[in-house]
């Protein structure tokens, strides 16, 4: 068993302590994200998009990239070659 000192003092500064299981941890964690549910037109638009990215993705016209910026501009350049 490990012992853990914490000084009374950082408690009072911090507003205390919480010690949970790992496990209890992730699953607070899990639920601090906010689910949405979409109905109506909303959903179906975004189904619509969901369809034609999966089918871009399939085709190979998707773009890697190690980040969004970099994403842009590589998607950036191949319109400019298309238009």
């Amino acid at each position: 068993m490990t012992t853990v000192t914490i000084h009374k003092e950082k408690i009072e500064k911090q507003g205390g302590v919480v010690i949970l299981s790992l496990k209890e941890y992730q699953k607070l964690c899990e639920r601090a994200v906010p689910t949405y549910y979409l109905k109506g037109k909303k959903a179906e638009e975004l189904d619509r998009l969901v369809e034609e990215g999966l089918k871009e993705y399939e085709r190979g016209e998707t773009i890697e990239a190690s980040s969004l910026k970099e994403a842009l501009k590589v998607y950036e350049r191949r319109q400019r070659r298309q238009g």
